[in-house]
C-alpha cells in the first residue's frame, strides 16, 4: 500500500513539475504573457546575464527594467536585437498647422549596451513639409512630403512622398533628435518616428494608427555584449563571433555573437539550449530550409515554410567540387580556344592583307605588262622566272647581311641559292621609277632570252615586293674571285675600272684568260661599251639592244689567235679572300648589264 502511495506521489510530481526550458537559464521562467525571453535576458537578476537584461513581468507584458520600463514585444536571437513599444519618437499637433516644431528628443542609450538599430529600423514621417532626425548637431537623415488638402482622406498605408515618406538611418546611434518643418496643408497634424521593419513591412504597425496607438510605435534596438563578457555557445550547433558595429565619425562599439546552425532550434547562448528541428530530421547534411515565429505559447518556437534543400551529402559535395572542377576546365578551354581563335583571325587577315598588297605590287612594278608579253610570246615563258618574294627570303635568309655580294647605288646584291640548289644572284633594288617601267620589262624580256658568255644570264624577276628584284646566276670565274682588299674595302669594281680607264691602265684589270682569248682592239671595244653603261647621264647610257648587237658584231668579228685546249678543272686556292659581285648598269631604272669579267684575278 505504502509502495503504490509512492508510485502516485512520484506520478503527481512528474505531471506538475516545469518542463525543461530550452530558452532560459535552468529553473526560470521563458515567458511573460505571449512573448518568449530567451537568455541572456531573463524574468528576475539571477536569470538574465547582467542587470541590463533584466526583465520585469506583470504577469501579462514585460518591460526591460534598466530602460526605463520600455515595453518589450519580442527577442530576436538570430538578429541580436529588441522590439520594444515607445513613445518619445513622434510629434503629433493636430489642432493647428505644423510650422517649425521645437526638437523632440528620443531616449537616452548612452552607458548602456543597446543601440538604436540601422538595419532593422525606417525612419517615417506623416504629415505635411520635412523631417530631419538629429545626432549630435549633425543632420543623419530626413525626408519631406507634397501635399494637398484631399491628401489625408486619400492617404493608405503606402509612404512614398505623397503626405507620407520615409528613410533609413545610415548607422548605429545611441539618441536622437527629430524636427518637423510642416507646411500646413493636410489640417496641421506631423508625426515623425522609428519603425521596426518587419513590423511596419508585415502590417502589423500603420501609420494611421499612431495618433490611435497614442502615438506609439514598435522600434527595434541592437543589443550587444563587450567581448569581456563570458559566453557558453551551443556545443557543436552554433558559432561563437565577434563583431564591430559603426556608430559614425569613424567609432563603433563591440559585441559578440553566439549563431545557430542551419537545422537547429533554441537558444544557442545557452551550452545545452540547441536541439534539431523536427522537420529537419529527415533532411540530410544541413539541407533544411525554414522560417521561426517566436511565440509565447509554452513551445516557444514555431518553424512554418519548412523544405529541404537541395541534397549537399558528401557524395554531392564530392559532384559540386567536380563540377566546379568541370566548370573551370571548360572556362579555360573556351577561354584558350578565343585566344586562339583571335589569333588565328589575326593570322588569317595579315596573311590576306600581305596577298592583296603582293598583287597591288605585281601590278604597280609592271606583272601585267610581263604577263601580256608572255601571253603574245609564248617562248617566253620558259625563259623569265617570276620568282615569288617569299622563295628569295628563304633562298637569302631573309636578306642577311652575311649574304651581301655587293652594294651599289642603285641596289644590294645578295647571294642566295634556290630550293633546287642552284647558286644565284640576287638585287634588291632601293628604288623604283613608275615611269620606266615598261623599259624595265623590255630589258628584262630581252636580257632574259640573251645567252652569251660574256653576259650574265638573267634567270628571273620578283615584281610582288615593293621595289622589283632581279635574279641572275652567279658566276665565281677565274683563277681567284674579286679581293676587295686588292682595291680597297670602300671602293667598288665599277669605281676602279673608271679609274683605270682614266689613267690609261684598262688592260691590267682584265682577266689573263680574257687578255688571251682576245685582240687589244676587241678588249678596248668592251670596255669602252662598260665606259657607256657607267654613264652617269642616262641620256649617254646605251640601251641594252645596243649592248647586245655590240657584244654580238665583237663575237662575230673575234677570230681567236688561240685555241684553248685546257679543260681542267679549276682549282681555287686557300688564299681566297672574299666575293664581290658588279651590277654594272646599263639604264637608270635596272643594273642588267652584267658582265663575266667582274673576277679580275689578283
Amino acid at each position: 500500500m505504502k509502495l503504490f502511495q509512492a508510485y502516485k506521489l512520484l506520478i503527481f510530481l512528474s505531471l506538475t513539475s516545469p518542463a525543461v526550458s530550452k530558452y532560459a537559464k535552468t529553473g526560470c521562467k521563458d515567458t511573460c504573457g505571449n512573448v518568449t525571453i530567451p537568455y541572456p535576458f531573463g524574468i528576475g537578476a539571477d536569470c538574465s546575464i547582467n542587470p541590463w537584461y533584466t526583465i520585469d513581468c506583470n504577469s501579462t507584458t514585460p518591460y526591460l527594467t534598466a530602460l526605463d520600463h520600455l515595453e518589450l514585444l519580442r527577442v530576436d536571437l538570430d538578429n541580436q536585437t529588441v522590439i520594444v513599444s515607445t513613445h518619445t519618437t513622434t510629434i503629433s499637433n493636430c489642432q493647428s498647422p505644423v510650422q517649425n516644431s521645437s526638437q523632440i528628443t528620443s531616449i537616452n542609450l548612452h552607458n548602456t549596451p543597446f543601440l538604436f538599430c540601422s538595419y532593422h529600423n525606417r525612419f517615417v514621417f506623416d504629415g505635411c513639409g520635412n523631417a530631419v532626425m538629429i545626432n549630435n548637431g549633425s543632420v543623419l537623415t530626413g525626408c519631406s512630403t507634397t501635399c494637398r488638402n484631399e491628401t489625408v482622406t486619400e492617404r493608405n498605408n503606402d509612404c512614398y512622398g505623397f503626405g507620407c515618406c520615409q528613410t533609413t538611418i545610415p548607422h548605429y546611434i545611441r539618441s536622437y533628435g527629430i524636427n518637423i518643418m510642416g507646411s500646413g496643408g493636410d489640417g496641421g497634424c506631423g508625426y515623425a518616428f522609428l519603425v521596426d521593419d518587419d513590423s511596419y513591412l508585415l502590417g502589423s504597425f500603420s501609420v494611421q494608427s499612431v495618433a490611435s496607438r497614442n502615438a506609439s510605435v514598435p522600434m527595434s534596438l541592437m543589443w550587444t555584449l563587450p567581448h569581456s563578457t563570458a559566453l557558453n555557445c551551443c556545443r557543436e550547433a552554433a558559432d561563437h563571433m565577434n563583431m564591430e558595429l559603426d556608430t559614425g565619425n569613424g567609432s563603433s562599439v563591440e559585441s559578440q555573437k553566439c549563431s545557430r546552425h542551419i537545422g537547429y532550434k533554441g537558444n544557442p547562448y545557452l551550452s545545452d539550449g540547441c536541439e534539431v528541428i523536427e522537420d529537419c530530421a529527415s533532411c540530410p547534411y544541413a539541407s533544411c530550409n525554414y522560417d521561426i515565429i517566436y511565440g509565447g505559447d509554452g513551445s516557444s518556437t514555431k518553424v512554418i515554410n519548412f523544405s529541404c534543400g537541395p541534397n549537399v551529402s558528401p557524395t554531392s559535395l564530392g559532384s559540386k567540387s567536380s563540377m566546379g572542377v568541370i566548370i573551370g576546365i571548360s572556362v579555360s578551354f573556351g577561354a584558350l580556344f578565343l585566344v586562339t581563335a583571335i589569333y588565328a583571325l589575326y593570322q588569317w587577315i595579315k596573311k590576306t592583307n600581305e596577298r592583296r598588297q603582293r598583287k597591288r605590287f605585281f601590278k604597280r612594278n609592271g606583272g601585267i605588262l610581263l604577263k601580256q608579253q608572255q601571253e603574245a610570246d609564248p617562248t617566253l615563258v620558259g625563259k623569265t622566272i617570276l620568282f615569288t618574294s617569299q622563295e628569295l627570303e628563304k633562298a637569302t635568309d631573309n636578306f642577311n647581311e652575311n649574304r651581301i655580294l655587293g652594294r651599289g647605288g642603285q641596289g644590294t646584291v645578295y647571294k642566295g641559292m634556290l630550293v633546287d640548289g642552284r647558286i644565284v644572284a640576287i638585287k634588291k633594288s632601293k628604288v623604283v621609277d613608275e615611269r620606266q617601267l615598261e623599259q624595265f620589262i623590255n630589258e628584262v624580256v630581252v636580257l632574259s632570252q640573251v645567252n652569251h658568255r660574256n653576259v650574265v644570264k638573267l634567270l628571273g624577276c620578283c615584281l610582288e615586293t615593293e621595289v622589283p628584284m632581279l635574279v641572275s646566276e652567279f658566276i665565281p670565274n677565274g683563277e681567284k674571285p674579286i679581293s676587295l682588299t686588292r682595291f680597297g674595302e670602300h671602293k667598288s669594281l665599277a669605281t676602279h675600272f673608271m679609274l683605270a680607264m682614266e689613267e690609261g691602265n684598262t688592260m691590267s684589270i682584265f682577266d689573263s684568260l680574257v687578255i688571251k682569248e682576245g685582240t687589244k682592239d676587241e678588249l678596248m671595244s668592251l670596255a669602252n661599251l662598260a665606259t657607256r653603261c657607267l654613264n652617269l647621264n642616262r641620256r649617254y647610257r646605251p640601251t641594252m639592244k645596243e649592248v647586245a648587237t655590240k657584244l654580238e658584231t665583237i663575237r662575230m668579228s673575234h677570230i681567236p689567235s688561240t685555241v684553248q685546249t685546257n679543260t681542267r678543272p679549276m682549282i681555287y686556292g686557300e688564299d681566297f679572300s672574299s666575293i664581290h659581285y658588279s651590277e654594272t648598269s646599263c639604264s637608270e631604272t635596272s643594273s642588267t648589264c652584267l658582265t663575266s669579267n667582274n673576277n679580275i684575278s689578283q
